[in-house]
């Protein structure tokens, strides 16, 4: 087991997570904060931009998981590395995203 192939599926984690936000709000079409926008991350940008962005993020996360090393997804050490990746990217999605669209707050019963 090399160690930088779970550091390969950690960040493979990381860009499919985030591919799913940009990519479905860019195809609902949506404006959704991007590294593009101004200010980066706080600005929205297009739909059209999402969609790209999100497929950008998709395609290095499967060349990260498939090309690099040897994934095995019945290995508990690659699905952790990945599914960590996942995990963390998408608790920070959720809080700096809500902070724009309101999923920071508690919800009022």
């Amino acid at each position: 087991m090399n160690w930088l192939w779970l550091v390969s599926y950690f960040f493979g984690g990381v860009f499919a997570a985030n591919a799913i936000p940009h990519f479905v709000a860019g195809t609902m079409g949506r404006a959704f904060q991007s590294p593009f926008a101004k200010p980066p991350g706080k600005g929205l940008s297009s739909s059209t931009v999402n969609v790209v962005w999100g497929f950008f993020n998709a395609v290095v996360g499967y060349v990260l998981v498939t090309r690099v090393g040897s994934f095995n997804p019945g290995a508990t050490s690659h699905i952790l590395a990945f599914g960590l990746g996942a995990l963390l990217i998408s608790l920070h999605a959720a809080r700096h995203f809500g902070q724009f669209h309101g999923g920071n707050t508690p919800a009022r019963t």
